[in-house]
């Protein structure tokens, strides 16, 4: 016997089936995802490339596939409509997610859009309610209010079983925070989560990094006292956001566009909309889940969105882990440059769960091995020793050797902007020295319509910074020519020749470390040591920009 989930589009199916098998001890499974899984295309993709037929041939062979085993499953919320399915759920136990229409409008609002609710969203729930209860109540064997939270949901449901729990979420006190420590070799693979290293960045408002595997499990923790989370992230990682909203209070998750085009104003503006319909208040919280985009986005929200209310950040790129995600940040592209709207924002704490970082495209973590390397370049030369030694392993997610660059870039960047979190440091660099490698990048990726990823640019970037610091005499060719081996050697380019020099430097005037019309730039006087240097003669910077590939 299966105990199977019904209800209309977003009547919280899949999330409390997630939180009801894992209660249960006993496996989920969705006939949605099924489809999309055996397919390779969406549900909505299915529909409008072959049809709501086809569709549910493709639903009714997942059902029969689902309902012969013994756990917990989700049906599409038309499946109900299919007699055969109807007859397979003969000796199942059934039970109904009651949601109101109005409820139902604002949840399929702040979600993915289905294929069956464009336009009018009311006025299609409405028709597809008056078609689809009847069959609701004569097949559940229980009924129960989907409006409630969801672990309020999954008890009734127990209750109406008369089943005892076999798993369950763990409680707050089981989620002590361990002191920090380095990685050791010999870590277990992805799943098994193991005692997680732990940097504390020490701002006005402190908060917690915490590296290692099933660390996003940990945010209920850092949510403790919120009444409502909002999960903010792009629709590639709608099993990650349905995952995380297990455990959370009244989750809600807000699709944004993916990359650089979530960082708009009109997104921005589309999230604070979205969260003053859903009734968000200052006890509620905010998670970004995914890349730095999705973490700069969901962070200025927070920030803003009622002056301020609570915000956990759970980056799931290298990108995010090493950079985007770490120091309190956040904010929105302008169409004249990156970040230039933004604001100063501690989140409760950061999750870098490298479990998320499967199946990572090798392109976006050698983008990431960009802001790790930087790292090594301004502060912490192990990192390079680490690189040199075994690059191979150094792009291997799973590796002993990737965690440990990864920490101890997470620390140089906690420990700078712990000592100068608004970047306004009176002696030394300062955060600034975060900057280096990025008055070149920030002006390719403007020049390149932000299609360039953000750590080639930077890579690129370090080494124009490191030609301009040669020609002030402030490092020696070796330590070039040291940059330009490494960066090549994990696959980052160190050449860039798509704009002419022009077009380069007006976009680089635009760096937020100029003063007026004077460019700064973070330069090396040595590895591991950096400073900020104004005012550097032109013919420097243009034959430099030469240096690495550019043209007149």
């Amino acid at each position: 016997m299966s105990i199977v989930l019904i209800g209309l589009p977003a009547s919280g199916k899949t999330t409390v089936g997630l939180e009801l098998a894992e209660r249960l001890g006993v496996d989920f499974l969705d006939t949605d995802a099924m489809v999309e899984e055996r397919t390779g295309s969406l549900v909505g993709e299915i529909f409008a490339s072959e049809g709501e037929d086809r569709f549910r041939e493709l639903e009714e062979e997942a059902a029969s596939e689902a309902l012969k085993g013994t756990g917990v499953v989700s049906l599409g919320g038309g499946a109900i409509l299919n007699p055969r399915i109807r007859t397979m759920l003969e000796g199942h136990q059934v039970v109904w997610l009651d949601v109101s229409v109005k409820t139902l409008t604002r949840r399929a609002g702040m979600n993915k859009l289905r294929p069956l609710l464009l336009g009018d969203l009311r006025k299609q729930l409405t028709a597809l309610a008056a078609e689809r209860l009847p069959l609701y109540e004569q097949t559940a064997t229980i009924r129960v209010d989907g409006e409630l939270p969801v672990n309020e949901v999954v008890s009734q449901i127990l209750a109406d079983l008369a089943i005892p729990p076999q798993g369950g979420s763990p409680s707050s006190d089981e989620y002590d925070v361990p002191s920090a420590n380095l990685p050791k070799s010999g870590s277990p693979g992805p799943g098994v989560e193991v005692t997680p290293v732990v940097i504390r960045v020490s701002t006005d408002h402190p908060y917690d990094v915490l590296i290692g595997r099933g660390v996003s499990a940990k945010a209920s923790y850092y949510l403790a006292g919120v009444s409502r989370t909002a999960i903010l992230y792009p629709s590639v990682l709608d099993p990650q956001a349905i995952r995380l909203a297990r455990g959370l209070p009244r989750p809600i998750r807000v699709e944004v566009p993916d990359s650089e085009e979530a960082k708009t104003s009109e997104v921005l503006a589309w999230c604070w909309r979205t969260l003053a319909e859903a009734g968000m208040t200052r006890s509620d919280a905010v998670i970004g889940l995914g890349g730095g985009s999705t973490t700069d986005l969901a962070g200025f929200v927070a920030a803003t969105m009622l002056r301020g209310i609570a915000y956990l950040s759970v980056p799931t790129t290298v990108l995010g882990m090493a950079d985007a995600s770490l120091g309190g940040k956040t904010g929105i592209n302008l169409p004249q440059g990156k970040n230039l709207v933004g604001a100063f924002y501690e989140p409760r704490a950061v999750l870098c769960d490298l479990d998320l970082l499967a199946g990572l495209p090798a392109e976006e973590v050698r983008s990431g091995l960009g802001e790790i390397l930087k790292c090594g370049f301004i502060a912490d030369p192990q990192i390079l020793d680490i690189a040199e030694h075994d690059r191979n392993r150094l792009t291997d997610v799973e590796s002993d050797e990737f965690a440990e660059v990864l920490t101890r870039a997470i620390k140089v960047k906690a420990d700078v902007v712990s000592a100068d979190f608004r970047e306004n440091s009176a002696s030394g660099p300062g955060r600034e020295a975060l900057n280096y490698g990025h008055t070149l990048a920030h002006a390719i990726e403007k020049v390149e319509g932000f299609t360039w990823a953000h750590g080639f640019a930077v890579s690129v970037g370090m080494v124009f910074a490191a030609e301009v610091a040669l020609r002030l005499g402030m490092i020696g060719e070796d330590v070039v020519t040291r940059m330009r081996r490494i960066l090549k050697s994990v696959g980052l380019p160190v050449q860039y020749s798509d704009a002419p020099w022009g077009t380069i430097r007006e976009a680089m005037s635009l760096d937020k470390k100029s003063r007026g019309p004077h460019l700064r730039l973070v330069l090396l006087n040595g590895i591991g040591s950096v400073e900020v240097v104004p005012d550097i003669d032109e013919e420097i910077l243009r034959q430099s920009f030469l240096a690495v590939g550019g043209v007149e």
